[in-house]
């Protein structure tokens, strides 16, 4: 009784999270017609209207702000993936005074609410003049990641065996060689969880875009999207098939990398 409950349960939770993503698939193949004339966003559409997704990938200039946004997402995640491993390998196994301090600094930064540092971001980068770059969002993206990344990281290593690092110091490896050669290789399945999230919340980023990004050669896709907002009527249908499109890489690398990614949320939890 408990397990079919659990599984009706389970098919609701499914069933609710997946409406939104329905109605915006419904919603990219109607026309403008259909839309404004009080129909329920959840029905079905009369006649299927694909050619949405054709105006919306030429209308916003989609094949742009995608390259915009590899450009942004590629570097900024393997900047966060990177640096963080770095810390994270520090704060697991080097004893210092202010190891604590810093991995609570880490942690106290993931709690500050960011639309606090609206201002304060956006002033900085025009101090350091990397406003209206690719630099600086990429900068800025690497450096509010690094607190999760680093924690996440951190933990995963702290569950790696000291025996090998102290056989590894006997047969005289170096500190760098150790974490090139025997503690990336362990944590592969952490870092490729970790480097689909961080690919996803890159990729949809919009706000700190928004905030740093002036010049339309510079802006992602989600910026791009609000190119299909007119100024005195939006075009939801087209908007909708923009978004779908958006929404395709992320969904792609999260398929083809899924493995990755059960497996590294998954290692040690059977560990006694």
């Amino acid at each position: 009784m408990k397990k079919t409950l659990f599984y009706i349960f389970a098919t609701l939770l499914v069933l609710v999270w997946l409406m939104p993503f329905v109605i915006t698939m419904f919603t990219s193949v109607k026309s403008m017609d259909e839309l404004m004339m009080g129909r329920r966003w959840w029905e079905p559409p009369k006649e299927l209207r694909f050619e949405n997704y054709a105006t919306a990938w030429q209308d916003a200039n989609m094949g742009r702000y995608f390259m915009n946004t590899f450009i942004i997402t590629v570097p900024s995640v393997l900047g966060a993936l990177f640096l963080s491993s770095l810390g994270a390998f520090a704060l697991a196994w080097y004893d210092f005074r202010l190891s604590k301090t810093i991995l609570m600094t880490f942690v106290g930064g993931m709690l500050i609410p960011f639309q606090m540092l609206l201002i304060p971001v956006y002033r900085m980068s025009i101090s350091f003049g990397i406003y209206d770059s690719y630099i600086g969002v990429i900068l800025f993206h690497i450096a509010f990641q690094l607190g999760f990344c680093t924690f996440f990281l951190r933990n995963f290593m702290k569950t790696i065996p000291a025996s090998i690092f102290d056989a590894a110091m006997i047969d005289g490896a170096g500190h760098f060689l150790i974490y090139r050669r025997i503690v990336l290789p362990l944590v592969v399945p952490a870092m490729a969880a970790l480097g689909i999230l961080e690919f996803t919340w890159i990729w949809n980023d919009y706000l700190w875009s928004l905030i740093l990004i002036q010049s339309d050669r510079f802006k992602p896709v989600t910026l791009g999207l609000v190119n299909l907002q007119g100024q005195w009527i939006t075009s939801w249908n087209v908007m909708a098939a923009g978004s779908i499109i958006a929404a395709v890489v992320p969904l792609v690398v999260f398929l083809l990398f899924q493995r990755y990614f059960i497996e590294g949320l998954t290692v040690g939890s059977v560990k006694g």
